[in-house]
């Protein structure tokens, strides 16, 4: 039973993480991937998976924040919330 909730919550990341940023995209995938590695870990216990999905989160958007990142590049956003990169200004 655990690894059929393991597969959906892998399952409701990714379709999750098909309309985010980088930093988003790596977090959603490695909250994901955390959480079946700490279920597999711990055993099924819910705690592995809770604690395996939180530090993958975290991991995931430290990679994810790395590529996103280009050199000489602002990220900016509009009152509507919308997020555009353009250069810096001088």
């Amino acid at each position: 039973m655990n690894k059929v909730i393991a597969g959906l919550l892998i399952s409701v990341f990714s379709l999750a993480a098909t309309a985010c940023t980088p930093t988003q995209e790596g977090a959603a995938i490695g909250a994901g991937s955390g959480a079946l590695i700490g279920t597999a870990i711990d055993g099924g216990g819910l705690g592995g998976a809770l604690l395996g999905g939180a530090i993958g989160a975290g991991a995931g958007a430290l990679v994810g924040r790395a590529v996103e990142n280009q050199p000489g590049k602002c990220y900016y956003r509009d009152r509507y919330g919308r997020e555009y990169v353009d250069d810096c200004p001088r």
